[in-house]
């Protein structure tokens, strides 16, 4: 069975950094990324990562936000100068070779929370 599962969101205090790991398990994946829902609004992309480490990112995190990956299905969003509107739960999404779920395979997303 595949497992994707997200860890380190919190509450933090505006201009900070967080680190926000992601592993996916049970598979061979090739694209991983990460998305992130705020309370009332649509699921929103933020960064994607192939397996040779090719990075994209949303217009709206590019400059602050940072993708990066290892080679055993562990992978990582670095954000920094946290902002209020950053607020949001993030979902780790990680698309497997073998193609079994069209959509990818969903964490059960972590919290952040930027505040003063």
């Amino acid at each position: 069975q595949v497992q994707v599962v997200e860890s380190g969101g919190g509450l933090v205090q505006p201009g900070v950094s967080l680190r926000l790991p992601c592993v996916a398990l049970g598979s061979i994946f090739g694209i991983m990324g990460w998305f992130r829902q705020a309370p009332g609004r649509q699921r929103e992309f933020l960064s994607r990562i192939t397996a040779g480490g090719t990075q994209t990112y949303a217009d709206s995190v590019k400059g602050r936000f940072n993708i990066s990956r290892d080679s055993n299905n562990m992978m990582e969003l670095k954000m920094n100068n946290l902002k209020p509107e950053d607020t949001a739960d993030y979902y780790c999404n990680a698309l497997s070779v073998k193609r079994v779920r069209s959509g990818g395979f969903w964490g059960q997303g972590t919290q952040v929370t930027v505040s003063s």
